[in-house]
């Protein structure tokens, strides 16, 4: 029970005004970046980040994981009002969701996606209330070869689990760790890649870098494609959310299963996008009504919400824990940590008791403001669509410079900035994903730094990764997961493979 008490002294951190208006704050400005096409999560927290330095650690990360869930619940309201995936993970609720919307039922839909979300959200939060204090005990075991196996296994899992080509993703990774190792070693205190240039001694900043991949990238991208919004409108009255709320509970098997999926796709790197796709197959291969799904049934929009943000919610687990986060959010989210001087990992729930459940108290809080927001102000968001995205760009290009030139109160980092948006626009275009590439680039030091320290000890001796059941244990298993992609090959090769009708209407992100 120390976790229900540290919970409540999390409560006590967090109730404040200034808390509880962020949070709101959070909230607004997080859907309003879902609710944009191509913004997501993980752009919206990267480009807002700044906003954030004048503030206590605690506010700040209140604020940034506040909008991440309203980015989240933004994500469902053009996915179903105007057939426009806000998130890549709201794919699959386009399936039902939108023939709903056509059907006259958008506000039964919407009803439906909130309320799910906030189901997945909730399940996933106690998840990680429990799990990540005892998570972080374990982890207090660890010295170096344990980390590095610990960080070679999230490195793998990218390449194992991901989505695409592994050669893109290996390409991606390496193109991280490339930035990573700029500027001073910290082992030898030597320069590296510098070039003679006095600037990169201090490297890329880490929010240099996914304020141009993420927000000029999507920028460029979404002009290139000229977004032009169409849709249904919405009201969402008392009686409608009552009305889908009594029919809701018919499907706890689907929302429980979903919310399973989604937090095991969390915690793992799996994501929250093969999450929901993964939550709507199986729901409708199990469901009595599976036959209908795509026709507008509401078990179509409970699979992928709950699992979305299940996976989305408990990504955090891994980066509190143990410094290694499971989505690019996530990633971001970490890379905030350390501008604030906090250290994720075992050693945060000893050291900083205050902010990490100040944190898990505000996920709590935060999904409950979020329900609450969306549920009272969808005509409003669905009604920024309407403005030309010719206005809304300049703004948004004008918030990532000001954000890149705060970092330093240097004019390069806004070169910097624009170049990494080429190379984000870049990706984008050529199907090479941008997630392992910030990975890389958050961990790729700390990998290297623990690797070091391993070969330090062992005298060079590289079999210290097997040295022990705990870090061999992890190595086998990010070894596995690096040539996951040959093995399941291997073994689809042995085995018929069977039809998968969900599979051809599966979309490639």
């Amino acid at each position: 029970m120390d976790e229900i008490s540290a919970l409540m002294q999390g409560f006590s951190v967090i109730l404040t005004p200034m808390n509880i208006g962020l949070m709101f704050l959070g909230i607004i400005l997080g859907v309003l970046i879902g609710v944009l096409p191509g913004l997501g999560g993980a752009n919206g927290v990267a480009i807002l980040l700044p906003l954030t330095f004048t503030m206590s650690p605690t506010s700040a990360i209140i604020m940034l994981s506040c909008i991440y869930w309203g980015a989240l619940f933004g994500g469902a309201i053009t996915s179903i009002l105007f057939n426009i995936p806000g998130e890549p993970w709201s794919v699959a609720t386009t399936f039902d969701g939108y023939p709903m919307a056509q059907q006259g039922n958008a506000g039964a839909a919407l009803t439906t996606a909130f309320t799910s979300s906030f189901v997945g959200a909730l399940l996933a939060v106690i998840m990680i209330t429990f799990l990540a204090p005892m998570v972080a005990k374990f982890a207090l075991k660890f010295g170096s070869p344990e980390f590095f196996a610990v960080y070679l296994l999230t490195f793998c899992s990218f390449v194992g689990m991901g989505k695409g080509s592994p050669f893109k993703i290996l390409a991606s990774m390496a193109l991280g760790f490339a930035l990573a190792s700029v500027g001073m070693d910290t082992v030898t205190g030597q320069l590296r890649l510098t070039f003679g240039q006095s600037e990169l001694m201090r490297g890329f900043d880490f929010l240099i870098a996914v304020i141009g991949l993420f927000g000029i990238g999507e920028i460029l991208l979404s002009m290139e494609e000229g977004l032009k919004f169409s849709g249904k409108t919405a009201k969402i009255d008392p009686k409608v959310v009552l009305q889908t709320w009594k029919q809701l509970p018919q499907y706890w098997v689907t929302s429980l299963r979903s919310s399973l999926i989604g937090i095991w796709m969390g915690i793992t790197p799996g994501g929250a996008t093969p999450a929901s796709f993964m939550a709507y197959g199986l729901a409708k291969k199990m469901s009595k009504r599976g036959s209908k799904f795509g026709t507008g049934q509401m078990e179509g929009v409970v699979a992928p919400e709950t699992a979305a943000h299940a996976a989305g919610t408990s990504a955090l687990l891994p980066m509190l824990a143990l410094g290694i986060p499971g989505s690019p959010t996530a990633a971001v989210l970490l890379g905030g940590l350390l501008i604030w001087g906090l250290q994720p990992g075992p050693l945060l729930f000893v050291e900083q008791k205050d902010f990490v459940w100040g944190l898990i108290a505000s996920m709590y809080l935060g999904n409950i403001v979020g329900l609450i927001v969306v549920l009272s102000t969808v005509p409003l968001f669905a009604s920024i669509l309407r403005i030309p995205f010719s206005i809304i760009a300049p703004v948004i290009i004008v918030i990532c410079a000001i954000g890149a030139y705060t970092v330093h109160n240097a004019m390069l980092d806004i070169w910097f900035m624009l170049g990494f948006g080429v190379v984000g626009y870049l990706f984008k275009k050529l199907d090479f994903p941008l997630a392992p590439l910030v990975l890389a680039l958050v961990l790729g030091d700390k990998a290297e730094d623990s690797f070091r320290q391993a070969m330090l000890v062992s005298q060079g001796d590289v079999m210290i990764m097997f040295s022990n059941p705990l870090v061999g244990g992890i190595t086998t298993l990010a070894l596995l997961l690096l040539f996951w992609p040959l093995i399941s090959k291997a073994l689809a090769f042995i085995k018929p493979k069977k039809p998968d009708e969900f599979a051809v209407e599966r979309p490639v992100d």
